[in-house]
C-alpha cells in the first residue's frame, strides 16, 4: 500500500467533470484507490473509481486529500492519480 497528499488546485474543485477526469485517470489500473479528506470536522473516505462518491464528497480548492492505493499496481495508480490532479483535472489554471 503507497499514499500521498496533494491538494486540489483547479478553481472549481471536484464537480462532475473534473470528477470523471480523475475517475477516468485510474480505472485501467489493477488498484484499489480512495482519498481521505476532512471537511468542517468530518472525515471521509471516497473510493477514487466512483464518479458520484468523487462528487458527493464536494472537495474545494485548496483542499488536500490522502490518496491511497493498493494493489498490484499501486505505485502506477496512485502516480496517476496525483497527476491528474496537479494538472488541474482537465481544467485551465
Amino acid at each position: 500500500m503507497v499514499s500521498q497528499k496533494v491538494k486540489i488546485i483547479n478553481p472549481s474543485g471536484l464537480h462532475l467533470r473534473t470528477a470523471t477526469f480523475l475517475s477516468n485517470s485510474v480505472l485501467k489500473y489493477d488498484a484499489t484507490l480512495q482519498f481521505e479528506y476532512e471537511k468542517n470536522d468530518i472525515k471521509g473516505i471516497v473510493n477514487l473509481k466512483s464518479i458520484l462518491n468523487i462528487v458527493a464528497a464536494g472537495i474545494r480548492q485548496g483542499q488536500e486529500l490522502t490518496i491511497t492505493s493498493q494493489g498490484k499496481e499501486e505505485k502506477e495508480a496512485l502516480a496517476a492519480a496525483v497527476a491528474a490532479i496537479q494538472s488541474g483535472l482537465g481544467e485551465k489554471l
